[in-house]
């Protein structure tokens, strides 16, 4: 018969035992920015109850690192080299510490400042702003990218962004020159990208398609376009893949004082700065969704702000609400799979700022700022069962 004491004690072990079990299991989220100056990568693990976040270390790639993805099985960080020769590395992500090791390099047909990959993580896109193109490459069995493209495709001017749908059945990429957006039909078998039916829509003159976001369930995709910092809103059709332009909303506030911009001379380049003309011009760079569907970001980079929209439940109209001010020059923002909190990243700041997002107004409150290196783009934030 157990005393009192003892069936404290055996309580308290139990306690114990499922405290420790809980916390072995628990998922664990580790946040990836790439450092284009530097030619490194901060990795850091990111604490969900409060955002925080602690540096793991950095890793070595090479100058002009910048557009990075995960790969679908959450195993590997595949990072893109702008510098010559230009080249893609997969990097093997550590389940337990979230540290880098890298696993491969394969040649890229051009410098690239876009990198996704298929639904299935066989298949592995790039789009090249300076070269006017896309590419396809394989990504092994083993999820390490070992060979060149399979596929290149000639675009409009200034070729930004390449995204499959969540059906994963097509593909969609920005020119932000010839102010088009690509549709393409796609193989996961073969991996070959066809044009669709039409190939492209377009903005009126001037916008400039940059980046892209698909909602959750996957009726719209919105656009962000760099030179009128407008979110154009495309419906899907499901079956076909096509786009039908639906609205198109501005980011950036008439006060700002901002007026359309021009496209931009690629990364690397001499003349790669930030538009010195008289009247400052609009510079949009990057846009994410919630993966509740709720709310949409974007970022512009001449005035450092992250504007905010509200997205109507069943239609995916969009609402302007705000803009934040943030990191200098943000070209980079995400958003954790949670949900709770955006990281944005500035080309011209030493640190990261992590906000926590208001669940019921997607406003963002103050946030909290972290050590980054030199050059900070491209953030990436990954969730490990």
């Amino acid at each position: 018969m157990k005393t009192p004491k003892s069936a404290a004690m055996c309580v308290a072990f139990a306690l114990l035992f499922t405290i420790g079990v809980t916390s072995m299991s628990a998922a664990r989220t580790f946040v990836y920015v790439s450092n284009a100056q530097d030619g490194n990568i901060d990795a850091y693990s990111m604490d969900t109850a409060s955002g925080a976040l602690t540096p793991i270390g950095k890793t070595e790639a090479a100058k002009l690192v910048m557009p990075m993805t995960v790969s679908p099985s959450k195993k590997h960080l595949y990072a893109v080299i702008r510098s010559q020769p230009t080249r893609v590395l997969t990097y093997a992500i550590d389940p337990a510490t979230g540290a880098l090791a890298q696993k491969a390099s394969a040649p890229l047909p051009d410098s690239m400042p876009y990198v996704s990959t298929d639904r299935t993580g066989r298949y592995l896109f790039t789009a090249s702003y300076g070269g006017d193109k896309l590419a396809v490459s394989p990504i092994g069995e083993n999820e390490l990218v070992e060979k060149e493209a399979i596929q290149v495709i000639p675009t409009g001017r200034n070729a930004h962004a390449i995204l499959p749908d969540r059906s994963n059945k097509f593909v969609y990429a920005t020119t932000l020159g010839a102010n088009q957006v690509l549709q393409f039909t796609f193989d996961d078998k073969t991996g070959k990208l066809a044009p669709n039916e039409p190939p492209s829509v377009s903005p009126d003159a001037g916008h400039g398609p940059r980046h892209m976001a698909f909602s959750p369930d996957n009726k719209n995709l919105y656009v962000l376009n760099e030179l009128s910092g407008h979110v154009t809103r495309y419906a899907i059709d499901g079956a076909k893949g096509t786009l039908t332009l639906a609205e198109s909303i501005s980011s950036v506030p008439a006060e700002a004082g901002l007026v359309w911009g021009v496209p931009q001379a690629p990364a690397g380049t001499a003349a790669a700065a930030a538009p010195k003309e008289e009247k400052p011009k609009i510079w949009a760079a990057d846009i994410q969704i919630t993966p509740n569907g709720k709310f949409l970001y974007s970022t512009e980079r001449t005035t450092s702000k992250i504007a905010l929209f509200t997205v109507a439940s069943g239609t995916g109209k969009l609402a302007y609400v705000a803009n934040f001010t943030t990191e200098t020059q943000p070209r980079g923002i995400k958003i954790d799979p949670s949900g709770q909190y955006l990281i944005a990243s500035g080309e011209k700041s030493d640190r990261l700022s992590v906000y926590k997002i208001d669940q019921s107004t997607g406003k963002l409150g103050e946030p909290s700022r972290y050590p980054v290196g030199n050059g900070a783009n491209w953030v990436e934030i990954v969730d490990i069962p």
